[in-house]
């Protein structure tokens, strides 16, 4: 190994001379902030307000078990079949 092109390395790089850094005047902290948009807001409040509200609706429910208990509960073939394509329909929309 030379130890010439060592030497010349080293003064190439200067890492004899150190020199400290210095300290910057008048700096000052930058601060992360986050910011939701409205439509970030709207989504926010109607999730609280689905998750607040039950899945279930009792007086639906109620209706309906009073006419099985009585026997009056009927479903037409065709209207149940007629609203699922209807669904369908709307939700290929």
């Amino acid at each position: 190994m030379r130890i010439d092109a060592y030497n010349q390395i080293a003064q190439i790089y200067g890492t004899q001379n150190i020199s400290r850094t210095q300290k910057v005047q008048g700096s000052h902290s930058v601060r992360d902030e986050v910011s939701i948009s409205q439509t970030g807001r709207d989504y926010q409040i109607a999730k609280s307000a689905v998750s607040e509200s039950s899945d279930v609706r009792e007086d639906k429910v109620a209706q309906l078990k009073a006419q099985v208990d009585s026997g009056t509960y009927h479903v037409e073939p065709g209207d149940f079949a007629s609203k699922l394509i209807e669904k369908y329909q709307a939700n290929m929309m």
